[in-house]
């Protein structure tokens, strides 16, 4: 987390990271039910249990707190991937378990992803090209297994562009929701992500 990008006016570095999670959790619960501009900075610090004097003492607009959302998920996504990455026992089966948990972190956040594609747009160009940066950073993390897993198997551009294939398929399943989970449960839509994955790899 960059705690550091939104202007406080507290000093104590542990309260700030405590209010702010608990400012994150209440503004997407929010986000989720109402979206962003329906929401306003009084029923986040209700939503996050203070009063909205504290709330601007921690942040100072509304877009802020956006930001701070934005920043989580990425962070959440990110840790959850980079602990099933095995640098030390590279091979194909340690591949297909970071595309399955990829998928699954994607099930599992999928209002999350979508509120932050949603709202990234009302931030500012700085922050939006902060959070973008962030998108590259997953998606060069599933370029970097898939050259550490597949050595001398793939040219690098076929690595990167198999690794933004794997992380749009992932969120894919909460952006087509609608209809691709009338048809498949998460299993069988990751088998078979996984067996298109090994196909193409095949070739």
């Amino acid at each position: 987390m960059t705690e550091n990008r939104i202007e406080t006016s507290v000093k104590d570095q542990e309260l700030i990271a405590k209010r702010r999670q608990q400012m994150i959790k209440g503004a997407i619960s929010l986000f989720k039910e109402k979206g962003f501009h329906r929401t306003t900075t009084r029923e986040i610090a209700k939503e996050s249990g203070f009063s909205i004097g504290t709330l601007y003492e921690y942040i100072r607009t509304k877009e802020d707190v956006l930001f701070l959302v934005c920043d989580a998920i990425y962070e959440q996504v990110r840790k959850r991937l980079e602990d099933t990455i095995q640098s030390d026992s590279p091979s194909i089966d340690n591949l297909i378990f970071v595309v399955k948990k990829y998928f699954v972190v994607m099930d599992e956040m999928q209002e999350e992803v979508i509120i932050m594609y949603q709202e990234v747009k009302s931030l500012k160009k700085p922050a939006q090209d902060y959070v973008l940066q962030k998108e590259r950073d997953m998606v060069n993390m599933l370029k970097e297994a898939i050259v550490t897993c597949l050595p001398d198997t793939l040219t690098e551009l076929d690595a990167e562009l198999l690794a933004n294939n794997i992380f749009i398929q992932g969120q894919m399943w909460g952006f087509r929701r609608w209809i691709l989970q009338k048809r498949f449960t998460l299993e069988t839509y990751v088998d078979k992500q996984v067996q298109f994955l090994l196909s193409s790899l095949a070739k």
